[in-house]
């Protein structure tokens, strides 16, 4: 990896900007031989967009940016685990590897849920890293929705 970057500091620093414009505070950014490829967060709301996560903004961007329908080579670092609809389109890009910040008992679908890469009829599995600064990641969803409520 290139010096001084660090992809889930980059993915934090985008979840603070989502929760900012009221988005749901998710981050992602993917990486090619430790380069980045795309950086995105969630953007449902400005968008008027439910597919519109940081993963499938983060995925499309980089497909456009390598000119190919698969990212195989590529990592994807994002600050809580992803859902159905991201482990989906994450299996079918196949990225390399994933690395999540937070567990989502309610809504993930990696470690959680329907453990989406353990499916049988999944075609491709990445390699998963949990919990990294998954307290940060954790602490920093619930003080968005404490002050929601």
């Amino acid at each position: 990896m290139s010096t001084g970057f660090k992809p889930m500091e980059m993915a934090f620093a985008l979840a603070e900007q989502a929760a900012l414009t009221g988005e749901v505070p998710v981050g992602a950014v993917i990486t090619l031989e430790g380069r980045l490829v795309a950086s995105e967060r969630n953007r449902m709301r400005a968008l008027r967009d439910p597919t519109a996560h940081a993963e499938m903004l983060a995925i499309r961007s980089a497909l456009d940016k390598i000119g190919s329908g698969r990212l195989a080579q590529c990592d994807l670092y994002v600050t809580l685990e992803p859902c159905t609809m991201c482990a989906a389109a994450i299996s079918h890009v196949r990225l390399r590897r994933l690395y999540y910040g937070a567990e989502d008992a309610k809504g993930g679908a990696v470690d959680n849920g329907v453990r989406f890469f353990a499916q049988p009829t999944c075609h491709h599995a990445p390699e998963v890293i949990g919990g990294l600064s998954g307290a940060r990641a954790g602490e920093m969803l619930r003080a968005f929705f404490a002050g929601r409520r």
